[in-house]
């Protein structure tokens, strides 16, 4: 059982936020892929049990541009069925709070995915707790991904 994690990070909280969810995705058993969204291209998705995307929302709720291309690629990919989930840093002083988080879900589900949790959302840096949140994401997909292959 392999599961991709596919993140973009400027100040690090994203990439906490990644390795938490790697952390939770072993502690299922399953092999956990973390992946610079740079080091990566949509089209490695599909060589994967499951999916989870990780993007801190830049400016007014938009996608950070080192993930556009690799957004912009997933329209050419058929995750039919494959568990996923987004997670990211945001910062509530901008009017979309984690509005990257959903834009990352709605193109999930535009490729067939399925959303196995519903997206994780932290203001800029993840406290203890809630980098257990981000562990638990993790468990919740693996496990997605477990029950959808077994």
């Amino acid at each position: 059982m392999k599961v991709i994690v596919v993140f973009a990070s400027m100040t690090g909280n994203t990439e906490e936020m990644a390795d938490a969810v790697a952390e939770g995705i072993r502690g299922q058993g399953a092999e956990a892929v973390l992946k610079d969204v740079f080091d990566t291209n949509a089209s490695e998705l599909t060589d994967y049990d499951a999916i989870l995307l990780g993007a801190y929302t830049w400016g007014d709720g938009d996608l950070p541009d080192e993930f556009l291309d690799f957004y912009d690629e997933m329209d050419d990919v058929d995750l039919s069925g494959k568990p996923s989930a987004a997670f990211g840093s945001a910062d509530s002083s901008y009017p979309e709070f984690g509005k990257a988080v959903n834009l990352l879900e709605e193109k999930l589900l535009s490729c067939g995915a399925v959303l196995a949790a519903e997206g994780l959302k932290v203001e800029l840096n993840p406290s203890e707790q809630e980098k257990e949140a981000c562990r638990e994401l993790g468990r919740r997909v693996a496990a997605a991904a477990v029950s959808v292959s077994g």
